[in-house]
């Protein structure tokens, strides 16, 4: 999905996994500054095996090709593996936190805008609720969106984390012929 169309994304979802080394998440950083490439989001976060770690970069595909920027990041030598993730076939989530100033009388509405997107409420004080939401990036905008009204104190989104999908065929399953004791 590097062309860009009509009615395409202009972010594309990279997961780039690294060596889990000192100074690796700088020297990205630095090749996104220094060709001038926009990060729309970032999340890092350590994999399952301790020797490397996985950054969730979703870049701004007007700012350069995509084929550029993979380019420039396979040439970087803790670069292990780059996977770029098509939205129509990958999970995608993102988290957030807002505490909201809302007055005792319309702390109902802002519980019940969060029980409907399957938020849930942290922490409530006498004039704020502090509420929480994990949902595709999509969710986390309406969400955040129809919260505003009520006032946002503070925010905190995670950034864009996700994987390829799981394929969705059932797998094959083999008959088993018994197994048949020797007569005796």
């Amino acid at each position: 999905m590097t062309d860009q169309t009509v009615g395409e994304p202009r972010h594309q979802t990279l997961s780039v996994l690294v060596e889990n080394k000192a100074g690796v998440l700088a020297r990205i950083v630095n090749l996104f500054s220094r060709r001038a490439y926009n990060i729309y989001s970032l999340a890092v976060a350590p994999t399952d095996d301790e020797r490397f770690s996985r950054l969730t970069v979703v870049v701004d595909v007007e700012s350069a090709p995509l084929e550029q920027i993979v380019k420039q990041l396979h040439k970087l030598i803790n670069v292990v593996k780059i996977v770029e993730h098509d939205p129509r076939h990958s999970v995608e989530r993102e988290l957030l936190i807002a505490t909201v100033k809302v007055a005792v009388a319309d702390r109902h509405q802002v519980a019940e805008l969060t029980r409907i997107f399957e938020g849930r409420i942290l922490a409530v004080s006498h004039d704020a609720l502090t509420v929480s939401l994990e949902g595709h990036p999509s969710k986390v905008d309406d969400f955040e969106e129809l919260l505003r009204p009520f006032g946002i104190a503070e925010l905190q989104r995670t950034g864009r984390v996700a994987l390829a999908q799981l394929d969705r065929e059932p797998p094959r399953l083999h008959a088993v012929s018994p197994v048949r004791g020797k007569a005796g």
